[in-house]
């Protein structure tokens, strides 16, 4: 079934500002991170569910999208995921168990992308990881 749902729209825009922040954690975006954000976006996160946007589109793009956009930007990576953080508080049913693993191995398979995981990374994982486990 598609269908056009804004909180899907936004749940995906906020994991690209998520997947930002741990790959802008150490103040650099590799290519590397970037490329496996794309595989990642096309292998797993596009067969999660079948929300499309408003073009037809499906939603996990939004990812890539914002992603790229943050990027451009130079957004700060703390600010990105104290944002993801705040909406994660206020929306914890959109983040199920089988969500919540996907988050988990994007977030290090970003990390592990270029020459392995940063302190940067990590201690951004472990704060992703406790505020999982909090609900």
């Amino acid at each position: 079934m598609n269908k056009i749902s804004k909180p899907e729209i936004l749940f995906y825009q906020k994991l690209g500002e998520l997947f930002y922040a741990i790959a802008a954690a150490d103040r650099v975006v590799r290519k590397a991170e970037y490329n496996v954000l794309t595989q990642l976006v096309t292998e797993e996160w596009k067969e999660m569910d079948d929300y499309k946007d408003q073009f037809g589109t499906d939603a996990a793009y939004q990812i890539s999208i914002v992603f790229e956009w943050f990027d451009y930007e130079r957004m700060d990576a703390e600010d990105c995921f104290t944002s993801f953080s705040d909406y994660y508080k206020d929306h914890t049913k959109l983040f199920y168990g089988k969500r919540k693993e996907l988050i988990v191995n994007t977030v290090r398979a970003i990390a592990n992308a270029f020459n392995g995981t940063n302190k940067s990374e990590l201690i951004m994982i472990t704060k992703l990881e406790l505020l999982f486990n909090k609900n």
